[in-house]
């Protein structure tokens, strides 16, 4: 009798333990797949939210303000202005008086030795810091026989460190602004595309 009742009740626990294994083994597949999901719509918000903010920005009247400026540079030496416009986003978001930590100043963020070595004299004026650095770029894509990407690495880490590793140096800071500048670059060719058509 008693071993009868060991049985049962052994039966029960063994059943129950099952049960236990299989409601969290659900609940745990449930979970990652309900994270991927949520890690997945957390980074398609990002993207909307990042594009919206670049939407907004680059309808803004201070881009509007310096296009004829991009545009006569752009044309000067022989850059595609919508590359331009991309720096410009990348680097300042259009503000004329942003300055980095580095100290980099202006749209296009030049450094005090480049803006120097440039001929630049005040690199909060819109026009010079425009010429300079578009100037500044060109130089970059012809020491680099034409690599834009790698024209960009320079103009963020500098020529010596591409040189050194001889391709785009292992910084996330630099790989991180090549992806932000080629996908400004995209929206502002799409945009220039439009307003052609308006033309």
């Amino acid at each position: 009798m008693n071993k009868k009742i060991n049985i049962q009740i052994l039966f029960v626990e063994v059943a129950r333990f099952f049960f236990m294994f299989t409601m969290i083994l659900g609940v745990s597949l449930v979970s990652i797949h309900n994270g991927t999901k949520d890690a997945q719509m957390i980074k398609n918000t990002q993207d909307n939210l990042q594009n919206a903010d670049f939407r907004s920005k680059f309808r803004h009247k201070k881009e509007l303000l310096f296009h004829p400026i991009i545009l006569q540079e752009a044309s000067r030496h022989e850059v595609d202005p919508a590359l331009v416009k991309a720096i410009i986003m990348a680097e300042s978001g259009y503000n004329p008086n942003a300055i980095s930590k580095k100290g980099a100043k202006g749209l296009m963020q030049l450094m005090p030795s480049t803006a120097q070595a440039l001929g630049v004299e005040d690199a909060f004026n819109p026009e010079q810091n425009i010429s300079g650095g578009v100037r500044y770029f060109k130089q970059l894509v012809n020491r680099f026989d034409g690599d834009v990407k790698l024209a960009l690495a320079a103009y963020n880490a500098g020529s010596k460190k591409v040189r050194h590793y001889q391709g785009v140096p292992p910084y996330k800071a630099t790989h991180y602004y090549i992806e932000k500048v080629f996908k400004y670059y995209e929206l502002y060719k799409d945009q220039m595309k439009e307003e052609m058509k308006k033309v």
